[in-house]
């Protein structure tokens, strides 16, 4: 991904996120902060999706639509800030794609975790790709996922080995 790509990029976002509104300067701020972590999918040419992630703490999930400031000096995951597809895309193997991505940069950093905060449509998916529930985050983090809307799940996988 590359500053050129953030129309294609919040484009699609609004597709497929309208619940979940974020600002140009949240895209613009993550891509400057975690250039590896940004990806376009595409097919013929047409950007069908995107993949956002940052480092991260476990349990720690930033607010959604904010800026993070910077990253983590004591990141210990890599945070899934958002794998977004358009409908037409999915079941193309770009979702596995982007998150076989994932892993492979998480597992080059030396992080054992990949983290996402799932919207309840996406739950499913997540949960066949073996995310499970983060169980540790306590009130704070019960606060936080509040503040997206009802039925968020905080989750994590193991990083699998490149």
């Amino acid at each position: 991904m590359t500053a050129a790509d953030l129309d294609r990029v919040l484009a699609i976002a609004d597709i497929v996120h309208p619940d979940y509104p974020e600002d140009r300067a949240v895209f613009e701020e993550r891509l400057a902060l975690y250039p590896a972590g940004c990806r376009v999918a595409e097919c013929r040419g047409e950007a069908i999706g995107y993949g956002v992630m940052h480092p991260g703490r476990l349990g720690v999930p930033p607010p959604l639509d904010s800026p993070l400031g910077d990253v983590p000096a004591d990141a210990d995951c890599l945070y899934l800030h958002d794998i977004a597809l358009l409908p037409a895309a999915r079941g193309s193997g770009a979702g596995a794609a982007v998150l076989a991505y994932a892993h492979g940069l998480a597992a080059r950093e030396g992080w054992r975790w990949l983290a996402l905060t799932s919207t309840p449509t996406a739950r499913s998916y997540w949960d066949r790709a073996g995310f499970t529930p983060y169980r540790d985050g306590g009130a704070a983090l019960a606060a936080k996922l509040a503040s997206y809307g009802g039925g968020m799940s905080y989750m994590t996988a193991a990083v699998m080995p490149g």
